[in-house]
């Protein structure tokens, strides 16, 4: 009988209890995935809590011009990422994906001053509803996802594009078919994401590797999880 394809390729006539070591490692590194991104947000949501409802901090933040500086630089560290992955070691890419989880936070504490409390714990639920149901498919499914990285990765850069754009242009028509197309492309970029994460752990299996593997799947991970919340913020936000 042939072992199904999980996207791996396993050699034949390998041993059942190899498999199952391998998919006991591969249980442990999402876990630890899971857990970094967990660690992640909850950061997040601390520095954006603390910056957002106090004054002495968000004033002279959002009502000068370093409010470009906590809006962009989220973006700076994106691009650090995307440039230098492959040279990190494991332990600068974790302190690196802390300080980026921190600027975030600064980032994101203008909802604090915009949307009420109570709309943007419900609007987490729904987005942590929607991210784990995706991110699920994705680690289950044996569809290969592969193939719908690049219109993924096009809707993305669209996306992007767009956003930035619209902070000079203040269009709503133009925020409103971002925030659709958006969620649409971070949807999938969960789903396609995670089952990137189970192929990328069958390719390296020593401790240091697995270590910088997890930290960036968290990191891939995490992103999709805040884009998700931020655009449906848009739509189910109540505004103070």
């Amino acid at each position: 009988m042939n072992t199904p394809n999980y996207g791996f390729q396993w050699q034949s006539g390998a041993r059942g209890a190899d498999r199952a070591v391998f998919d006991e490692g591969l249980r442990r590194h999402m876990l630890r995935v899971y857990n970094y991104m967990g660690i992640g947000l909850v950061l997040t949501g601390l520095v954006a809590f603390i910056v957002g409802t106090t004054p002495a901090l968000y004033v002279p933040i959002f009502s000068s011009p370093l409010k470009w500086v906590a809006m962009l630089a989220p973006l700076a560290f994106v691009l650090f990422f995307s440039f230098r992955m492959q040279s990190m070691s494991a332990s600068g890419a974790q302190t690196m994906f802390w300080a980026f989880c921190a600027v975030m936070g600064v980032s994101m504490a203008s909802i604090f001053l915009v949307f009420t409390g109570t709309s943007i714990a419900r609007t987490f639920f729904i987005a942590a509803a929607m991210f784990g149901a995706t991110s699920l498919y994705g680690y289950t499914t044996r569809r290969d996802l592969s193939q719908f990285g690049s219109f993924l990765m096009m809707g993305l850069i669209g996306v992007v594009i767009a956003s930035l754009v619209n902070l000079f242009l203040g269009s709503t028509m133009l925020q409103f078919i971002v925030s659709v197309v958006g969620i649409v492309v971070f949807v999938g970029l969960t789903a396609w994401d995670t089952q990137a994460i189970k192929e990328q752990y069958a390719d390296h299996f020593d401790s240091e590797s697995q270590q910088k593997l997890a930290v960036f799947g968290a990191f891939s991970l995490y992103l999709n999880f805040v884009n998700i919340f931020q655009l449906l913020l848009n739509f189910t936000g109540e505004r103070e």
